[in-house]
């Protein structure tokens, strides 16, 4: 077995294996829009909808941060 044809398997097994990996990320995008938990492809306009008074994606909940911030002053 030669450099080349060792150089031809791990080639094959690397597309492969790539292939089989975006299969999988495109069927979780789908599925998780599909389940209603996350739409990716709403994301897609961040580059042209990026000014500071434009809306954005998802709105951040201003609980949680409160919340942290006071353990947090707590911890000190």
């Amino acid at each position: 077995m030669s450099i080349g044809d060792l150089s031809a398997y791990g080639y094959f097994i690397l597309t492969v294996t790539l292939s089989l990996l975006f299969m999988a990320y495109v069927y979780h995008v789908y599925s998780a829009k599909a389940k209603g938990t996350k739409d990716y492809e709403k994301y897609g306009d961040i580059a042209l909808h990026d000014e500071l008074t434009d809306k954005p994606v998802e709105e951040i909940e201003h609980e949680d941060s409160d919340k942290e911030s006071s353990q947090d002053e707590r911890k000190r």
